[in-house]
């Protein structure tokens, strides 16, 4: 299971990522948008050094190496853009990737550079206004033919529907807006973290 940072100021944000960390969370998606570097560099700081393992990148990516970070995410545009990808990371690299997708057809058409991708918006997002799923991802789903990345469902994931997501052909989840639109991101993320488990058992 995945916790995407909110985009903007939380308050006691580093204390409720710490939480998250000591609960079971393994992967936090640092998605912060408009911050500067300098802004990235010392919100990251204040992470401690234990869960830096724990953190993806999804901008600034060239602090990965100085934080010890050594997960890196690319946005669709990102991925589209670069098309000698992963060409500009030295070989060996080693980094693992993640990116973000919006069509079975785009995810399907992934290099294997990709541990895992994001296939958005499964539901009505709960972080973004009017944005909404315009064709059926679980129907979609079944024309799945790249295996070798995990796909990761995003967009409307909350404890209600966490148990159809997973019962139809998403490998995991990815929280945002159940997470931080809740008055106890706490609860809400050991409350979805149960369902999970609950169903992989």
């Amino acid at each position: 299971m995945i916790v995407i940072t909110n985009p903007f100021f939380i308050e006691d944000e580093i204390r409720i990522f710490h939480s998250l960390f000591e609960e079971g969370l393994s992967l936090l998606h640092i998605r912060k948008p408009d911050f500067s570097e300098l802004e990235m560099v010392q919100f990251i700081n204040q992470i401690k050094l234990e869960f830096r393992s724990n953190l993806i990148l999804h901008n600034h990516h060239h602090l990965a190496e100085d934080f010890g970070i050594n997960r890196i995410h690319f946005s669709e545009k990102e991925r589209n853009r670069i098309h000698d990808f992963p060409a500009r990371f030295p070989k060996p690299c080693r980094y693992n990737f993640s990116t973000s997708t919006h069509s079975i057809e785009d995810f399907n058409s992934l290099e294997n550079d990709f541990d895992y991708a994001f296939l958005s918006p499964v539901f009505k997002s709960i972080s973004k206004e009017n944005y909404e799923p315009k064709t059926d991802l679980f129907e979609a789903l079944k024309s799945r033919t790249n295996y070798k990345t995990k796909v990761i469902a995003l967009g409307g994931i909350d404890a209600e529907n966490i148990q159809k997501t997973m019962k139809n052909g998403f490998d995991d989840i990815a929280l945002l807006g159940t997470i931080w639109n809740n008055e106890n991101p706490i609860k809400q993320f050991k409350l979805c973290q149960q369902i999970v488990l609950s169903y992989l058992q």
